[in-house]
């Protein structure tokens, strides 16, 4: 997968660890040095789907295997 912030490879399994501990997490956050908004959790997974689908679209196998079915004594 591709992070589009920074440019970099993305593994999956760090992509769901950061949307479960985003969805663990305060949506807003302020304090004295300035507040802090996150994601909505929907577009955080609406997210994750796009970059699957990218990740799919890019395999070698697109999900269709086509296959000539040729019934016995047949020639």
């Amino acid at each position: 997968m591709f992070s589009a912030s920074t440019g970099d490879t993305v593994m999956p399994d760090v992509l769901e660890t950061t949307i479960r501990d985003n969805a663990q997490g305060p949506a807003k956050a302020s304090g004295d040095s300035g507040s802090v908004e996150q994601h909505k959790l929907a577009e955080q997974i609406e997210a994750d789907r796009y970059l699957s689908s990218k990740e799919a679209a890019r395999s070698n196998r697109r999900g269709l295997v086509f296959n000539k079915l040729i019934p016995p004594g047949v020639s």
